[in-house]
């Protein structure tokens, strides 16, 4: 092969790569990788009593969270002087 080809060759591939990274930094940075768990209860979650078990699950994470904030007020609780 004769230089100017691979010396072609090389800019292209290196111009693919930069390509590349920026479309994979901008994806991280814009939080197009952050749905972790969408296909997975998708799949897991497919009739209806799953779901219904699935909106029960997220109920009561919601409940143990207040009950945590609730304590987290009361221990930060101080009486007026």
């Amino acid at each position: 092969m004769s230089e100017n080809i691979v010396i072609l060759m090389i800019s292209v591939s290196t111009f693919l790569g930069a390509l590349g990274l920026i479309a994979l930094l901008w994806g991280v940075k814009t939080g197009q990788f952050d749905d972790q768990s969408k296909f997975i209860d998708a799949a897991r979650y497919d009739g209806e009593e799953e779901l219904r078990d699935a909106a029960m699950m997220q109920e009561k994470k919601e409940e143990q969270k207040k009950k945590r904030e609730a304590k987290e007020k009361e221990k930060n609780y101080m009486p007026p002087d």
